[in-house]
């Protein structure tokens, strides 16, 4: 199941950089806006699985980690949770103004892939997935309202924390009082690191509530 996410990642990035390279950036964009409805229904899977932000990420956090470059602390200045609609008006407003004055179409997904691997090579990826991204800020909004999402069976769960070390958005809390994980669907990008780990297969992709 592994190799099949990562193959399905590798090939999305490569339909992103042929898009991009070829000038068709606005036939993304209109990729990136189908995934918003499906966000209502099914989570953000175009997160987990399609964002290519989210694919050169994972190489990135891992060579982080060799280096130990990765620091533990985030801003706080970033807790306040307005930079990415700010990062997303500026984007807009960019790529408008580019086109209008300058003829040209701004590379503005490459600079935010650009953007992205600086950031992981010093954070953790929660840091630029829940409070950096213009287009994470998009599927979350979108995402709260999602039929469909991993959710923790309390029955089962043993509050091992193990879901809560390995998930790269911080969407997973294990309570401190009952000792039960629990999944923030606005923030859950629907992948399996946490079913992968999880000793007593306490998390399902379901509906209804936990």
């Amino acid at each position: 199941m592994k190799w099949i996410v990562t193959i399905g990642r590798l090939l999305f990035l490569a339909l992103f950089m042929y898009l991009i390279i070829t000038g068709n950036m606005m036939v993304w964009l209109a990729l990136f806006a189908v995934s918003l409805i499906i966000a209502i229904f099914f989570g953000r899977l175009f997160c987990g699985y399609v964002c290519p932000m989210n694919t050169v990420m994972l190489p990135f956090e891992w060579l982080s980690k060799k280096l130990n470059i990765q620091s533990q602390r985030a801003p706080k200045w970033l807790e306040k949770g307005w930079l990415p609609w700010v990062s997303l008006g500026l984007s807009v407003a960019l790529m408008l103004i580019s086109k209008k004055l300058w003829h040209i179409n701004l590379p503005i997904l490459f600079i935010w892939l650009a953007i992205a691997i600086i950031v992981t090579l010093r954070y953790k990826p929660y840091l630029f997935h829940n409070q950096i991204c213009p287009f994470g800020a998009l599927q979350k909004t979108f995402g709260r309202f999602a039929k469909l999402s991993k959710r923790v069976d309390p029955a089962t769960c043993i509050g091992c924390k193990k879901c809560e070390e390995v998930c790269p958005s911080n969407a997973i809390i294990v309570d401190v009082d009952d000792e039960k994980a629990a999944i923030f669907k606005e923030l859950c990008h629907q992948c399996i690191n946490c079913s992968n780990v999880c000793p007593t297969s306490a998390i399902e992709y379901s509906s209804g509530k936990e």
